[in-house]
């Protein structure tokens, strides 16, 4: 059960990695929001990583072994979205 955490909780950090990068990427469909919209919506992109990412820790612990595999899908499509963004194919 040990891997399973470890894995969750790597992929977390790439995750909070890459939502760090896209929103400090200076993409221009940010810059048309104005300064407020930013701030609070990095806020609570934030906020809500943080609740996926313990929610799956806590399922992966407590009996849910394979949710594993649920935020491994997770995971890739926050790194799809946010490679679209970073290499500016939005």
């Amino acid at each position: 059960m040990a891997w399973q955490t470890t894995v969750i909780f790597v992929l977390g950090i790439a995750n909070f990695a890459l939502n760090r990068a896209v929103f400090d990427s200076r993409h221009p469909l940010f810059a048309r929001l104005p300064l407020v919209s930013r701030k609070l919506g990095s806020g609570a992109a934030l906020v809500t990583e943080f609740a996926v990412l313990f929610f799956a820790l806590m399922l992966a612990s407590n009996g849910w072994p394979d949710f594993v595999w649920a935020y491994v899908g997770y995971s890739a499509f926050n790194a799809v979205a946010a490679w679209l963004l970073l290499a500016r194919r939005i």
